[in-house]
């Protein structure tokens, strides 16, 4: 039976943080292109919204997952740092891990979806 084509996590904490795949994306897009500007690009997003994002995610937690560097003579760049590297890893770690607990149960969604069916709203999640 093939894989579910889609299965996201959201993590909200307590203090109001939330974690979800597109944070998720952006921090990937982010260590692959070592450009805010780049990654953004990449799935469309503007500059300003790809740099407030990553604000968002550097205020976050106690440290910054995201670091610049500014322009000069080496041009300039964005990667992750240690700690970034670290929540990325572990929000993937958490993502499989619940894709695995519920493997049964959404084989069981895949095999009774009908293969015909077409939603009249393609971003709509519930």
């Amino acid at each position: 039976m093939s894989q579910p084509s889609k299965t996201t996590i959201r993590i909200d904490l307590d203090n109001g943080v939330r974690l979800g795949p597109g944070k998720a994306q952006l921090l990937e897009l982010i260590a692959e292109h070592g450009s805010i500007r780049a990654a953004g690009a990449s799935i469309g997003m503007s500059y300003r919204r790809a740099w407030l994002l990553g604000d968002e995610i550097n205020r976050m937690f106690k440290e910054p997952a995201i670091f610049t560097r500014h322009g000069g003579k080496s041009g300039g760049g964005a990667g992750l740092t240690e700690f970034g590297q670290e929540l990325l890893s572990r929000y993937r770690r958490m993502e499989k891990a619940s894709r695995d607990a519920m493997r049964a149960d959404l084989d069981w969604l895949e095999s009774n979806a009908d293969p015909h069916f077409e939603t009249a709203d393609k971003s709509d999640d519930t």
